[in-house]
């Protein structure tokens, strides 16, 4: 029945490369590029079913040979080969079963990041500069992805009070969607004199960019405000009124940028970032309508969660959604958070498969 499941996708396949090598279809540019697209989607499975089908007419070849016992040497060989084929189809099977669990349809998307320091005062700013820092490391270290920050509030004493920027490249959103949630930090902070620990927070949000398609985004439901700039800047920021306020009338959602000289690139930030909420509060909403039941215990990261404490005394970073410790704190807040991220994605795969398994009983 699985395997049927499997076959009718290799069907698809074939019939997008079909569709992809016919002239009248790439003439229409934007219906091509869908089917391409879709096309190198399904490209990872196919090349794991079709050795799946590979190793499972060898299986049976070599089981008329074992089967036919009239040469010994030749059943010997065959009968060898043929424990490491079942292990090599088990393999090749348990895989097809991940790469057929349903995708998230955001995950190569594009993401706006939001850092906000939470409880904590002036030690929680400084604690979202460190996120801030460890996300912007991390950034550096994946083959073609790049960051921009919309907008930033820091304080005199560093740090973030909050501080929003964009991730571009290739499946950003799939990464970094497991960040969302309340990041806490136990640590001396810099103005404590007694030496005592103190426990501070802060929230990270990270969202998918909306795409014009997704969100029909109507100017006529947001005012407009701009407003001279405050902080660093030079003469340029009380002179000019180049920073801006969105404030989304419907939803209530309000979004300010004044990082750019030009009112017009601070505008066209807010509107990225507005699409970006719009989109989020969509997919919020539609989640509330899944029973608790069926929710995930993983899932992108609940804002309102806490999902990591950074400890520093004992040099320990424990994600509390999977219980796992590292004992590694100064190489993740470099950037070294892979772990944590592929951890958090074999988990949600487990849970999918789970649910799979469910639905198929």
């Amino acid at each position: 029945m699985f395997i049927d499941k499997v076959q009718a996708v290799e069907n698809k396949f074939i019939d997008l490369e079909q569709r992809i090598s016919d002239p009248s279809v790439i003439a229409r540019q934007e219906e091509w590029q869908k089917l391409t697209k879709e096309h190198a989607a399904l490209s990872p499975l196919i090349e794991v079913f079709r050795k799946y089908k590979d190793v499972t007419a060898a299986i049976r070849d070599d089981k008329e040979i074992v089967d036919d016992g009239s040469d010994a040497e030749l059943t010997a060989m065959a009968r060898e080969e043929l424990a490491e084929l079942v292990k090599e189809q088990a393999a090749l099977e348990e895989e097809l079963h991940i790469l057929m669990l349903p995708k998230d349809p955001y995950d190569d998307k594009n993401v706006i990041m939001e850092i906000r320091g939470g409880a904590g005062g002036d030690e929680a700013a400084l604690f979202a500069g460190d996120l801030f820092r460890m996300y912007m490391k991390y950034i550096e270290k994946q083959k073609g992805w790049k960051a921009s920050i919309i907008s930033a509030n820091a304080p005199e004493l560093g740090g973030y009070k909050e501080v929003i920027f964009s991730v571009e490249g290739s499946g950003v959103y799939g990464k970094l969607k497991y960040e969302s949630g309340v990041h806490r930090v136990q640590r001396v902070p810099v103005t404590e004199a007694g030496g005592r620990i103190h426990t501070s927070t802060a929230t990270v949000a990270v969202l998918p960019e909306a795409e014009d398609v997704e969100i029909n985004l109507n100017m006529e439901d947001v005012r407009v405000d701009y407003y001279r700039a405050s902080g660093a800047g030079g003469q340029h920021v009380n002179k000019t009124s180049s920073a801006v306020r969105m404030t989304h009338i419907p939803s209530g959602i309000v979004v300010e940028c004044q990082d750019e000289r030009s009112q017009l690139e601070n505008r066209a930030k807010a509107v990225r970032v507005l699409k970006a909420r719009l989109l989020a509060q969509a997919q919020e909403e539609a989640e509330a309508e899944v029973t608790e039941a069926r929710r995930s215990q993983v899932g992108t990261g609940d804002r309102s969660e806490r999902i990591r404490t950074y400890n520093y005394p004992q040099g320990r970073v424990t994600d509390h959604r999977i219980n796992l410790t590292l004992y590694k704190l100064e190489s993740v807040l470099n950037g070294d958070i892979d772990e944590f991220i592929q951890a958090l994605a074999e988990a949600r795969r487990a849970e999918l498969m789970k649910e799979a398994e469910e639905n198929n009983d």
